[in-house]
């Protein structure tokens, strides 16, 4: 998930442990063109004070302006649709047709808050599962393809990273990718096995994965939905990460370094047991072309190119799901 998301349920647990009302609102589902996704999160404080977003502005103002009505409108969850006419869609925002469901839970005690916190943290991709007769929270796993949904009964909201990031090599670009990857929605894990590395790497919420890069990889379990980009600057530690990368499903490999040098590792690779068309899946130079130099920038280059890549996917997904439908 987003790190936004995950910011408006650190604001919940705090305001709930200061002993504030606060009313959490997610987008259940939405119609057409929408300017946030189901899942999208946004949490109200009974002062007023909002984090988060679940459209373009004006769905908040309204929230923001009923907030004394949904606080004091009992304990059970509220299913509020937005948009429903032209004349709505209009006043609130929203893109012609766009419509939107969102769920408003007030009573949301603050152990539900800190177990859901805790179960992200983890890197577990799962339903929360909110029974709308009761306001009563469920749990059960999921695959990063499930969707949020809602029935009469039920709103099942998908939790968890649904994108994974492994880096190899903790350097100076490592960390404004790995900044970068976390706020859009990647699950991010770095991998040096250099000591010197280690020690003074200062990304919160990332993690470290033990052993040498290869193992690394192999201890990740690569899928569809994951990235392996190696940025440690060391064909020794880059070339036996991609060596294992190359023949596992993730959607994007890569590795920094100029055309030259991206020349010499795929002959490296090819050298050491990696078939052309697994060398041909190999992306260097890695990232967008915008004459980037410094490693913020080189990292903006990077998450611009993954960003483009995984959307690719997401689309052929969409295109692909709607055909088995009909």
């Amino acid at each position: 998930m987003q790190s936004v998301d995950i910011e408006v349920l650190q604001h919940l647990q705090k305001w709930l442990r200061e002993g504030h009302c606060a009313a959490l609102v997610t987008v259940a589902q939405t119609f057409g063109a929408s300017p946030r996704p189901p899942g999208s999160m946004l949490v109200i404080r009974d002062d007023g004070i909002l984090v988060g977003s679940v459209s373009g502005g004006c769905i908040e103002d309204d929230l923001s302006t009923r907030r004394a009505e949904f606080l004091n409108g009992g304990p059970l969850p509220i299913r509020q649709r937005y948009g429903v006419t032209s004349d709505e869609a209009r006043r609130f925002g929203l893109p012609c047709g766009g419509e939107l469901d969102v769920v408003i839970e007030v009573a949301v005690p603050l152990q539900e808050v800190e177990g859901l916190l805790a179960r992200i943290a983890r890197g577990e991709v799962f339903f929360r599962e909110v029974n709308l007769a009761s306001g009563v929270w469920s749990y059960r796993l999921a695959s990063p393809t499930d969707k949020t949904a809602i029935t009469d009964t039920v709103f099942s909201c998908l939790h968890g990273p649904r994108w994974r990031m492994l880096i190899i090599g903790a350097s100076e670009i490592s960390v404004y990718l790995a900044e970068i990857a976390k706020t859009l929605d990647f699950w991010v894990c770095v991998c040096d096995p250099r000591e010197e590395y280690r020690s003074t790497w200062r990304v919160t919420g990332t993690s470290f994965v033990d052993g040498m890069p290869d193992d690394a990889v192999t201890a990740f379990k690569p899928d569809p939905h994951t990235v392996v980009i190696a940025v440690s600057h060391d064909p020794k530690l880059d070339d036996m990460a991609l060596m294992e990368a190359l023949k596992t499903p993730a959607f994007y490999v890569g590795a920094v370094g100029s055309k030259k040098t991206s020349e010499e590792r795929r002959r490296r690779l090819q050298s050491l047991d990696v078939s052309a068309a697994e060398v041909a899946n190999l992306h260097g130079p890695v990232g967008l072309t915008i004459g980037s130099r410094t490693p913020p920038e080189i990292a903006v280059a990077i998450a611009a190119e993954l960003v483009a890549a995984r959307n690719q996917i997401v689309l052929a997904f969409q295109v692909a799901s709607t055909s088995c439908a009909a």
